[in-house]
């Protein structure tokens, strides 16, 4: 098991450069599945969750190359199969994007229910209630969905959701562009990855309007073709580096981002005093400039807070003056991080969905483990803050979602090492 050994170095400096985002490249991968023709897809992560679905579509009989370069050409002429084994859907969540595309395609999927980070429950209702309003008939087993259209093929439907789901409405999403009629979908999440995955159906041939929006309108097409696309820069990535140079006091400019992208997380870190500001290069961050205090957050879906930067804000929110709450109202079970920030010398205290973070502690190093993702990035930037030496276990969790991640800490200045026990 690998672990990164990380000791307080000071204040970061320099520039980092954000990589394509997680997010959106495995609905972008996914969606391939529509066409028999060559998709080429830039700025792609080299993650552990983005080799789980090249395992996917392999398995499913796609012709996958990598140009080295952070591209790839994936092409589907005929699936060998139309089902994801346990093996590989348990990987991760978003395997269960697959179901969508393989129903548009070829009428018939079966998926094992996907695994990921256990950071609560994400139903995947919601995705099967869509695909029954577009007239696929669903079995549900205790370890698998199995779905099947009849031979008039999938029709389009006016679905709502009753939770603003990003993979639901991806994956329903990409069911409707290949049903007869228009599908509307209500209530749809309206993330950034949800606009990049519907410019590239749109690119594919689709009909896509109002990705971005709650309400979006697929009209249904006979076929899509091969196309180009260009993956957006990762927001989540962003925040975690602005958060690093807050958290240090250091001075970070960030490039390749989308600055309205972030923007909940830079009006934050300004309550708190740390200098963000959109320049011609990026975006640039100081956050030993001015004295910082506490704030509160609330996570929400976009454009509120995101859920996956709540963890690292926590973990910046410990080493302020003053007391901050952080309310959680994405997932009910993503506060595993606080015990082991509390083993650092945090003073966090929890009931139900709301954190109290004491702010204005010392950090010191001790022995942490990542329980999901998330709270693995807010672990090693609770180290760069903390006296002594943190380890951190488990970060096969973290090297799921954060490309180079040590090396781009190393190019700022920071003192972590990635080490194979």
């Amino acid at each position: 098991m690998a672990k990164f050994l990380i000791n307080n170095n000071g204040p970061l400096y320099g520039e980092v450069q954000i990589s394509g985002a997680k997010n959106a490249v495995l609905p972008l991968m996914a969606a391939t599945i529509l066409t028999g023709e060559k998709c080429k897809i830039r700025e792609v992560p080299k993650l552990l969750d983005v080799r789980v679905m090249q395992d996917i579509l392999d398995f499913l009989g796609a012709e996958i190359k990598a140009d080295g370069a952070g591209a790839l050409d994936i092409e589907m002429k005929e699936l060998t199969t139309r089902e994801v084994p346990f093996a590989l859907a348990n990987q991760m969540r978003a395997s269960f994007l697959v179901m969508g595309p393989l129903l548009a395609r070829e009428g018939y999927a079966k998926v094992y229910l996907p695994g990921g980070c256990t950071i609560g429950a994400r139903p995947i209702e919601l995705h099967l209630k869509g695909f029954e309003a577009l007239g696929a008939e669903i079995v549900l087993k205790e370890k698998y969905v199995e779905a099947k259209v009849g031979p008039e093929g999938l029709k389009g439907a006016s679905i709502y959701l009753d939770f603003p789901s990003v993979g639901a409405t991806e994956n329903i999403m990409m069911a409707a562009v290949l049903a007869d009629g228009i599908t509307y979908i209500e209530n749809a999440a309206e993330e950034p990855e949800i606009v990049d995955l519907a410019n590239f159906l749109n690119r594919m041939g689709a009909s896509i309007k109002g990705a971005g929006t709650d309400n979006i309108k697929i009209e249904g097409v006979k076929k899509l073709k091969g196309t180009e696309h260009t993956v957006i820069p990762d927001r989540i990535e962003t925040g975690t580096f602005m958060l690093a140079g807050a958290i240090t006091r250091g001075e970070v400019l960030i490039k390749n981002i989308v600055p309205d992208h972030v923007r909940p997380i830079a009006a934050k870190l300004r309550e708190c005093g740390v200098i963000v500001e959109v320049v011609d290069e990026g975006l640039y961050v100081n956050g030993g400039q001015n004295k910082l205090i506490s704030t509160d957050i609330k996570t929400l879906p976009y454009p509120g807070f995101p859920t996956d930067i709540q963890s690292p804000f926590m973990a910046f929110l410990t080493t302020v003056e003053g007391s901050g709450t952080v309310i959680e109202t994405v997932f009910e079970n993503r506060f595993m991080h606080v015990a082991e920030l509390n083993r650092m010398g945090a003073n966090i205290t929890t009931e139900g969905n709301r954190a109290i973070v004491q702010g204005g502690k010392q950090l010191v190093g001790a022995h942490v483990a990542a329980t999901d993702l998330r709270a693995g990035a807010a672990l090693v930037l609770a180290g760069l803050a903390a006296k002594g030496t943190t380890e951190v276990f488990d970060i096969y969790h973290i090297e799921r979602g954060y490309e180079n991640f040590a090396e781009k800490f190393r190019n700022l200045g920071a003192d972590i090492v990635r080490v194979d026990d």
